[in-house]
């Protein structure tokens, strides 16, 4: 769809002469003469495809004037209005997006959302935070976790590890203004940037003469089972699975775990989200069945849509309910579960946990007793879907229907079209999950990931094995994080809601 304007401008001039005798002055007069100029025009197919996806997908809908359906009377009136906001992302960002939405996102590759979903990235490997120094405006960082078989795999850099500059450059971000940042240096487009290390000095963070050179690679695909390991303390068995993101086509690698938890007798788990912003919610079905057991009568979430969708949709495509086996998704084999049946898990989750994470967290919890252990997550309620433009299939994307996909329009917008629920109707949680047990990570002692000694596992098997107060759990500098590589791209912090939705039978927008 396209709509061309005219730009008429008045250039010409045409001079006459008027006498009423020879004798009379000869006066010219000049006469604008309209000149075409060559058409000019205007591409209104990207915003056609945001425009027509919100108004029916996008769950404050109503709340947006401009999404209203009955905001145009005519075709052009529609079509006049998308040609005079030329700008595709003003009109989404300025027009079409509730203000009180947090997490809404798109980009001008549809694939790059694909794989993004699928933890595939350009990434050196080096996951971070990211916490202020003191009461100042400067910034340090500090190692999580390195990805296997990354750049950052093959350096001499390891979790817990500080630095304080890149390229040299100081990293900082104003207090009172947080927007006056030169974070982007870690953020970038350069493929390549140094890091200038750091250690605790006398208890405080002080630059060294260590560099370590980064460079980002194509196609990096996570593992997003990062840890698995059991553990015997006492009489107990434990199993802890470090879970970094609920990626679709990992159940029968979950699944294979929880086979190896329950050949070794586990009975008490520990599962780390703390650095998990969320996914597919149908693996997050997976892994909350692999915890409780495989009652597929037990509901374990509901979807809440606009007014639009939730009208035509029958309580199937609502009602998430507990799973008994991998599925089909990505490649599974539809395995039977290897469920441990637990009445009480311990999940560690932080500020660096969202989504798809506390799905689980919220979903288990009228079953079973969940103990929190960390911080208050980052409170995100709300489900979302890839849409490309494929009017055929309503906009929703699938791979088997690419070849659909308007090749001018390649767009992928992602928005949020869902509220979640448990099974007890509680879904209050925007301002995040409080924990039952406070504890922040210490950047001077972050420890080994799975070992029995890191400061948020070791809490945890404390509270398993009731002998709190006999282990000294004081932290000296605490992250406090202000940002981290996850955090700081809002597309990871997601619950991507399954494509069954029936999307050939809701017919988008039509104008008069």
């Amino acid at each position: 769809m396209k709509k061309f304007f005219l730009s008429v401008l008045c250039l010409g001039l045409i001079v006459t002469s008027c006498k009423k005798n020879d004798d009379d002055p000869v006066i010219e007069e000049e006469i604008e003469n309209p000149e075409e100029e060559t058409p000019v025009t205007v591409d209104i197919e990207v915003q056609n495809f945001f425009w027509q996806t919100l108004n029916l997908w996008y769950f404050w809908q109503s709340d947006v004037p401009d999404l209203a359906d009955d905001r145009f009377d005519t075709q052009t009136a529609y079509e006049e209005y998308l040609t005079e906001n030329d700008d595709p992302v003003a009109l989404l960002e300025n027009k079409l997006l509730f203000s009180e939405d947090r997490f809404t996102f798109y980009s001008d590759d549809y694939t790059e959302l694909v794989n993004n979903s699928a933890g595939v990235s350009k990434s050196n490997g080096l996951q971070f935070g990211l916490g202020r120094i003191s009461d100042s405006d400067e910034v340090f960082g500090f190692v999580e976790y390195i990805v296997k078989n990354s750049d950052a795999s093959t350096k001499d850099i390891k979790r817990g590890d500080l630095f304080v500059a890149v390229d040299g450059q100081t990293l900082y971000s104003n207090r009172e203004n947080p927007e006056d940042n030169n974070l982007d240096l870690l953020f970038s487009d350069n493929d390549t940037y140094t890091l200038n290390m750091a250690e605790i000095v006398d208890g405080g963070i002080s630059a060294s003469a260590k560099k370590v050179t980064l460079t980002k690679s194509e196609g990096l695909e996570e593992d997003p089972i990062h840890v698995n390991t059991v553990i015997t303390s006492g009489d107990k068995k434990i199993g802890y699975l470090m879970y970094n993101q609920f990626v679709s086509g990992t159940e029968d690698e979950l699944n294979a775990v929880f086979a190896d938890f329950v050949s070794q007798g586990v009975n008490d788990l520990v599962l780390d989200l703390r650095y998990n912003l969320g996914g597919r919610g149908s693996t997050a079905a997976v892994l909350a069945s692999l915890i409780k057991g495989t009652n597929t009568s037990d509901l374990l979430f509901k979807t809440i849509y606009n007014a639009k969708i939730q009208a035509q949709l029958e309580s199937s495509f609502t009602d998430n309910f507990f799973v008994s086996t991998t599925g089909t998704n990505d490649d599974n084999s539809n395995a039977p579960l290897n469920t441990l049946n637990l009445n009480r898990v311990y999940i560690i989750a932080t500020e660096g946990s969202a989504s798809a994470s506390e799905l689980v967290m919220v979903g288990l919890a009228p079953y079973m007793n969940v103990v929190h252990i960390g911080g208050t997550t980052v409170g995100k309620n709300q489900g979302s879907l890839l849409f490309v433009d494929d009017p055929e299939n309503g906009n929703v994307y699938s791979p088997e229907n690419v070849d659909n996909i308007n090749p001018n329009v390649q767009w992928g917008l992602q928005p949020i079209i869902s509220r979640v629920e448990n099974s007890a109707g509680f879904s209050d949680y925007i301002d995040g999950l409080v924990p039952d047990i406070e504890l922040s990570e210490d950047v001077t002692n972050l420890g080994v990931l799975g070992n029995a000694d890191e400061p948020l596992f070791a809490r945890a098997i404390q509270e398993i094995n009731g002998v709190s107060g006999k282990s000294n759990f004081d932290v000296l500098i605490p992250a406090n994080v202000v940002s981290s590589s996850k955090l700081h791209d809002p597309r990871n912090a997601v619950l991507l809601l399954n494509n069954s939705v029936p999307s050939t039978k809701i017919p988008l927008a039509e104008k008069k």
